[in-house]
């Protein structure tokens, strides 16, 4: 448990998350060199095609240096639109990198994330991307950011996801800043995961990604949605590495997915917990019904006709 360490990258839009998340993929060993490919925790066409992370992605991966710890990522989207969604992540985390792009300094939508991560009590872990660019302006933008959390600028690291310079040093330091998992105690020592993300396979039903606060759990487990009081099997259970890999349970401090194999909609929901079917353990804190939202604009035929 002491070897865990759970963590997010929060930063503004571009300033180079999946980029940095890829050079970590590298760093340890989880995906070979030669499988390796830009944005590879993006896995929709419509990220890679932008450049930009809409839907969150954890991965687990493995260090080696000064011990043998797990390093849980969960790359989370920057927009504003995901906000509920990214708060329920930074819930399943006890830490994050702070990631600010040298050449453009601290964006709003930054500000927007980091409130959050430190409302919910996070190591807040201050790094600087982008260094190798001619038009980084590394001073300036440390002294900023070392305002923002008032630190010394000596604790604001310094990295390049596209060479890879200062990237060992930052996962050392998210080793050394951010503390192991907490836990949960519940009478029973019973299941209590949360639900930071799902997907729908047309094969397995939906298949829930969850932080493992309490307890295990372990295939063939028969467990329920405290919000939605449904109940289903634990089909499979399992990891990210950073594609699913199934394995026996999921122990508390773990992050990985349970496929329910439920293929009706509305069961499932960000933010829920799971926890054994008719227990007394109560939810985890912070659920809240997802609120639909519709962005619609308006323009006329011509752009003539815009008003003056």
């Amino acid at each position: 448990m002491q070897q865990i360490r759970n963590f997010s990258i929060i930063a503004h839009i571009d300033h180079g998350k999946s980029t940095l998340a890829d050079r970590m993929l590298e760093l340890t060993g989880t995906i070979e060199k030669r499988k390796m490919r830009e944005q590879v925790l993006d896995s929709m066409d419509l990220e890679r095609e932008r450049g930009i992370t809409i839907k969150m992605q954890p991965v687990r991966m493995a260090w080696s240096k000064g011990g043998n710890y797990i390093l849980n990522l969960i790359d989370t989207p920057g927009h504003i639109d995901f906000s509920y969604e990214v708060s329920r992540a930074l819930s399943a985390v006890e830490g994050a990198i702070l990631l600010v792009d040298a050449t453009q300094g601290v964006q709003a939508q930054t500000l927007t994330v980091l409130r959050t991560a430190r409302e919910l009590g996070l190591v807040i872990v201050p790094a600087l991307s982008k260094i190798d660019s001619p038009l980084a302006r590394v001073e300036d933008v440390r002294e900023q950011v070392a305002k923002l959390l008032a630190i010394p600028e000596s604790e604001v690291l310094l990295c390049s996801g596209k060479t890879g310079e200062g990237v060992e040093a930052l996962i050392a330091a998210v080793i050394d800043r951010v503390p192991p998992p907490s836990l949960k105690k519940n009478d029973l020592n019973e299941p209590q995961a949360l639900v930071f993300d799902f997907q729908y396979s047309d094969h397995q039903g939906v298949i829930v990604y969850l932080r493992m606060f309490a307890g295990a759990i372990k295939k063939g487990d028969t467990l329920e949605f405290a919000a939605s009081d449904r109940a289903f099997n634990a089909l499979e259970v399992g990891i990210f590495s950073p594609a699913p890999k199934a394995g026996e349970s999921l122990e508390a401090g773990a992050i990985g997915y349970v496929v329910t194999g439920i293929k009706e909609p509305g069961f499932a929901r960000v933010g829920d917990t799971i926890r054994k079917v008719r227990s007394n353990t109560p939810p985890l804190s912070g659920y809240a019904e997802p609120k639909p939202v519709v962005w619609a604009s308006l323009y006329p035929e011509s752009q003539d006709e815009f008003l003056a």
